[in-house]
């Protein structure tokens, strides 16, 4: 497994080293990725390369984010209202909030016997992982 990219410039060689052509288009969104910790929707990354005055189509980022997704160089989240993309970020899990539909990225280590008792439970030796948690905001009392 090729290591992720940690910053803006490493996804540009992360790129060209998959013989990716690296269009403006292209180097917008990663630029705008890198740029933020968001989940972004494909709608927000057009509307926001549009604010800062990026010449892209609507229907151009989403064929970017396909091919970049499909590189490996950024990361998306499928969810059941649609995909959210970023950059992507060491071994890390995700909190949805179901009231605000934000995505936090959260470190968390499993202890070895729960690994463990996975890999026994599929006859898999397992080499990374990810655990989605879906969190609600607390309920001010009265």
């Amino acid at each position: 497994m090729a290591p992720q990219p940690k910053s803006y410039e490493d996804a540009l060689e992360f790129c060209r080293e998959r013989g990716m052509r690296l269009s403006k288009q292209r180097q917008f969104i990663l630029k705008l990725l890198w740029d933020t910790n968001e989940h972004l929707t494909a709608g927000t990354i057009y509307h926001r390369l549009r604010q800062q005055g990026k010449k892209i189509g609507y229907t151009s980022v989403y064929q970017n984010l396909d091919i970049l997704v499909k590189a490996g160089a950024i990361e998306r989240i499928e969810k059941a209202e649609g995909c959210l993309y970023s950059h992507p970020t060491l071994c890390h899990s995700h909190v949805h909030c179901v009231d605000t539909g934000q995505v936090i990225d959260v470190m968390v280590t499993l202890p070895q016997e729960v690994i463990a008792a996975v890999e026994a439970q599929v006859g898999l030796k397992v080499s990374d992982y990810r655990i989605e948690f879906f969190a609600h905001k607390p309920q001010k009392s009265i």
